[in-house]
């Protein structure tokens, strides 16, 4: 016969299975966010709670907690009449390419740029490191705010070698990504670049230039972009809004 719980074990139980629902509902909305993203959902509209509840082996209250999680992103909302549906969207930035945004993006849209500041500046002591400049050197500066028809995407600060990125000052910037123009100006193809990507909290610059929550969580990638000599060209952080990009990748294990 199994235990009589006792008072003082009815609110640990009671915490623990709200602790398990709201666990089940984070696993199952990171399955509908894949689907959403991928167009699993072609007109948009998201099955029934019933019908959720039935292919994903959940109760109802665990798929109600997950399309809330959803809202709260921003990617679904419910209609009247119509059910849950998908308002949202996020563009996919491969991580397995050495491509400049308009590239990356031309299935989706044009992409433009708002050239905020463009000049020579002294490299901060780690810039210079990266580059493999001498402390002092003057490296051209570049920041952008990046658009997807007019819709913005991300801000870009950009540290060049002056005598390559000193010939972009008289380049079209708006609408041609640095990676096309340094190709040109070079005669050939750039070479690898290593990356870093984390997770950052927007400060009140970024967020007002994104028009995005200040405080709400960037994706920020920083890149160093060499030349097929392998010299180190182009140092930058780009801070994109996490509501509208993500990013993939093909990653093979070596033997």
């Amino acid at each position: 016969m199994p235990a009589e719980r006792t008072p003082a074990a009815l609110p640990v139980a009671a915490a623990r299975r709200r602790r398990l629902r709201a666990d089940r509902a984070r696993q199952l909305a990171d399955l509908l966010r894949h689907q959403i993203l991928t167009g699993a959902f072609p007109r948009g509209v998201l099955p029934l709670e019933d019908a959720l509840a039935a292919d994903h082996h959940a109760s109802r209250n665990t798929v109600r907690q997950a399309l809330d999680l959803l809202r709260g992103e921003g990617l679904v909302e419910r209609q009247p009449g119509v059910g849950t549906v998908v308002v949202g969207e996020k563009y996919p930035h491969g991580l397995d390419r050495l491509q400049g945004l308009a590239e990356t993006l031309r299935e989706h849209g044009r992409v433009t740029n708002e050239v905020r500041n463009l000049g020579p500046v002294r490299a901060p002591g780690p810039v210079a490191h990266r580059l493999g400049l001498p402390d002092g050197a003057d490296v051209l500066c570049v920041e952008r705010l990046r658009r997807l028809d007019g819709l913005p995407l991300s801000l870009d600060l950009s540290y060049l070698l002056m005598d390559v990125g000193g010939e972009l000052l008289g380049c079209d910037l708006e609408n041609t990504d640095v990676f096309r123009l340094l190709e040109e100006l070079t005669g050939g193809p750039l070479g690898h670049a290593d990356i870093t990507l984390e997770a950052v909290n927007a400060d009140a610059h970024a967020a007002a230039v994104l028009q995005a929550p200040r405080g709400a969580a960037l994706l920020m990638l920083e890149r160093l972009t060499h030349l097929p000599c392998g010299r180190p060209v182009d140092l930058e952080f780009i801070r994109f809004r996490g509501d509208r990009i993500t990013m993939s990748g093909v990653l093979r294990r070596s033997p």
